[in-house]
């Protein structure tokens, strides 16, 4: 056959399928006929220099696909980036050489550095499909990856992208581990180490499964998605940045292995160091403070998991190059305020300009991981006091407004425009609040989707509170996003857990 006779028009498909590359085909297409291709088959699409594996549904009926054309998912079309009306040819990919390696894996075979490679450039190549990848993710999880192999998978990540150099200087870095809502102490170290005259090129995520991810937060107030030449600009410029790691091919391959941990909702403590080590290593930084909170409803629920996960963390970074300091901390109840990437940022805003209704514990967290860099940092910037001179003197909050003027310009955060709270049902003391529900409310209410969305805490633990009064107020930008969050939150009688006096 011919080339004309294996291919079609391509065309796109408009649908999101969050990275993975998904082409659609009618039933009675006759490359499908031709080929033997069924829902779910791989298939490979060459378009002029450019290819994609991508996974086949099958249109059944309906009229807006004819049968001479594929359409293309969003990944799926922004791999190939054809021209108006292009052709792709079809045909079967050749099996992906990591799929024995991952077999081998899930039947307890301990894998080799090479072996783990081979299944990071699969994947990032998409040559792996979705079960394959989580037939790994599941193999892995647990204790399924022993510190030899989390050490090979760091480095294996770390391999398939890029890595930063800046010219022998040291730089810093900083990295929570996250399960805690409204931490967001990255813009405000980032802005006090930076002022020190240190570097940061601090690159972050968006949320997985939080309310908020510190790129949410910041893109509030600046761009965030730059690509590398405009990274190093502003950080040669203003010391540091905080931007989106998704778009500079540093350890890229962690968003595919995202993609699936995250409907899998499975934990591995090796895949969990491997990510974070491994985007450490490719932005260049040499000395790193890790936040580790601990809580009973926090991603870290005990001193013994905290002393375990600090052990592999150690011992991967001192294999990978990196110093590394941990900081345990308290994981027992939201950070600050607001839980939701405006409200988020309204809380950095007040440390950094030394409100007097800045959250205190926001302040003292960040000033705390800021003074165990500086004091990393081996020069004459070291101390707390340093930390909290930067602070208090205007100097961070000076830095913080460069960065984002650099990074694009800056913007004051907003307000939601429907609001609603939600109140004590007895007098009492706060005794918990539940980490992971609260969370789940801010999503509801919108977040991190809807930036303006999320929860304003009225009430922390050890406060006394009478029958009626707030507890925490709803942000939702439409009535029917409040009202589903409303009706979550009133249905969780734990989620602030109140003692009557006795």
């Amino acid at each position: 056959m011919t080339d004309r006779d294996h291919s079609l028009r391509l065309r796109p498909a408009g649908i999101d399928t969050y990275s993975h590359p998904v082409v659609y085909m009618h039933v009675d297409c006759h490359v499908c006929q031709a080929e033997g291709f069924r829902a779910l088959t791989r298939v490979r699409i060459d378009c002029g220099e450019n290819w994609v594996i991508a996974t086949l549904n099958v249109v059944t009926n309906g009229n807006w696909l004819s049968p001479d054309a594929a359409a293309l998912s969003d990944a799926a079309w922004d791999a190939l980036q054809p021209e108006e009306g292009a052709r792709g040819r079809f045909s079967h990919p050749d099996p992906p050489a990591a799929a024995s390696v991952i077999r081998a894996k899930v039947y307890g075979e301990r894998l080799t550095e090479a072996q783990l490679r081979t299944i990071m450039d699969d994947a990032l190549a998409r040559r792996l499909s979705d079960l394959d990848l989580a037939a790994f993710v599941a193999a892995c999880a647990g204790d399924g990856l022993d510190v030899g192999e989390t050490i090979g998978l760091t480095r294996a990540m770390q391999a398939a992208g890029e890595t930063l150099d800046w010219g022998g200087r040291p730089v810093l870095d900083k990295h929570c581990v996250g399960g805690l809502p409204g931490n967001r102490t990255t813009p405000i170290v980032v802005a006090i180490v930076a002022a020190a005259r240190h570097l940061i090129p601090k690159t972050s995520s968006r949320a997985i499964t939080s309310p908020a991810g510190t790129a949410d937060t910041m893109e509030v107030m600046t761009p965030v998605a730059l690509d590398i030449p405009a990274m190093r600009r502003v950080v040669e410029s203003e010391g540091g940045c905080v931007v989106w790691g998704g778009g500079l091919r540093l350890s890229p391959v962690d968003d595919v292995l995202i993609r699936i941990e995250r409907p899998l909702d499975f934990d591995s403590e090796g895949q969990l160091v491997a990510s974070v080590l491994s985007k450490k290593a490719a932005a260049g930084a040499k000395r790193v403070v890790i936040d580790i909170p601990v809580g009973p409803t926090a991603k870290v629920r005990s001193q013994a998991a905290a002393a375990a996960l600090s052990a592999r963390l150690e011992a991967v970074a001192a294999a990978v190059g990196l110093e590394l300091t941990i900081q345990i901390s308290d994981g027992s109840q939201p950070v600050g305020q607001g839980i939701g990437p405006a409200l988020e940022a309204m809380d950095v805003l007040r440390v950094l300009r030394c409100a007097p209704d800045a959250p205190a514990d926001l302040r003292d967290r960040a000033l705390t991981l800021a003074w165990l860099l500086l004091d990393m940092s081996g020069g004459s910037d070291t101390g707390p006091n340093r930390a909290r001179e930067l602070l208090d003197s205007g100097a961070a909050e000076r830095r913080f407004m460069a960065i984002c003027e650099a990074q694009g310009g800056f913007t004051e955060p907003q307000s939601a425009p429907h609001r609603m709270p939600v109140t004590a049902p007895r007098d009492g003391m706060i005794t918990a609040i539940d980490n992971r529900r609260i969370a789940r409310v801010a999503k509801l209410a919108g977040a991190p989707q809807r930036p303006r969305a999320g929860v304003l805490l009225r009430g922390r633990s050890g406060d006394q509170v009478h029958r009626g009064e707030p507890l925490f107020e709803i942000h939702a930008e439409t009535p029917g996003e409040l009202a589903y969050a409303q009706d979550y939150a009133t249905a969780q009688p734990t989620l602030f857990r109140i003692e009557e006096p006795t």
